[in-house]
């Protein structure tokens, strides 16, 4: 695993990791949005051709972040689900029972439906609309939840274009923070982005992509 970003912001060590997670130091929090867990059997079951290894590498990425960083707690900033229960949510389960030791939250996004009995099931305790924690609060779409203190959401899943010289250009995901909330990227690699424009007081930190074969790994740089 690559070495997070740090970020001293608002008195609080945050880790950015290129793996798509926030590490919240003093409150031993992994924060993540919009994995998306079972999105690639939902679209499988629809005849759509997604590789089965899209998901399992999602939940070996999330599994390698809870050992690095050793977290009390697990917050899911919503969609830790995409849809209704398959097989990818059963190889979930036995992923959780594995991980027994660990707390896990979801601030419930759009996509979180299952039944609640199934949330309960699984040991994952489901705040409806937004959890305030310290000074923080986390919603899942800012737009629609608003809350008092500093907020991070998700949702939008955040790009940000990079031009290179010519007409060469690059869009990453990124960690977007603004005045008053901060948006994570989204956690899982089977998703779209939303291109952002910050303003000159907003602050923006790119991914870098892995290519291993190349000698190349996944990297946070500050660009605003």
């Amino acid at each position: 695993m690559q070495p997070a970003h740090p970020y001293r912001f608002k008195g609080q060590q945050l880790w950015l990791s290129p793996d798509r997670s926030i590490f919240w130091e003093e409150e031993k929090c992994l924060i993540v949005s919009d994995l998306h867990f079972g999105k690639t059997g939902h679209f499988r079951k629809s005849g759509i051709g997604v590789p089965a290894m899209v998901y399992r590498d999602d939940l070996q990425r999330l599994l390698s972040l809870v050992q690095y960083f050793q977290p009390r707690e697990l917050l899911v900033v919503g969609d830790l689900f995409h849809s209704r229960e398959n097989k990818e949510l059963t190889l979930f389960r036995k992923w959780r029972k594995d991980l027994a030791h660990l707390s896990i939250r979801l601030v419930k996004g759009n996509h979180d439906i299952l039944d609640e009995e199934w949330y309960r099931q699984s040991e994952i305790e489901v705040v409806p609309e937004k959890w305030e924690m310290g000074d923080f609060a986390f919603v899942h779409d800012i737009t629609t939840a608003p809350a008092p203190g500093y907020c991070f959401s998700g949702h939008i899943h955040p790009g940000i274009r990079i031009n290179g010289l010519g007409r060469q250009s690059v869009r990453l995901p990124c960690f977007y923070f603004g005045a008053d909330y901060a948006v994570l990227p989204a956690f899982s690699h089977f998703t779209g982005m939303a291109s952002i424009d910050p303003g000159p007081r907003e602050s923006v930190f790119a991914i870098l992509p892995s290519a291993p074969h190349k000698g190349e790994y996944g990297n946070v740089i500050q660009i605003q």
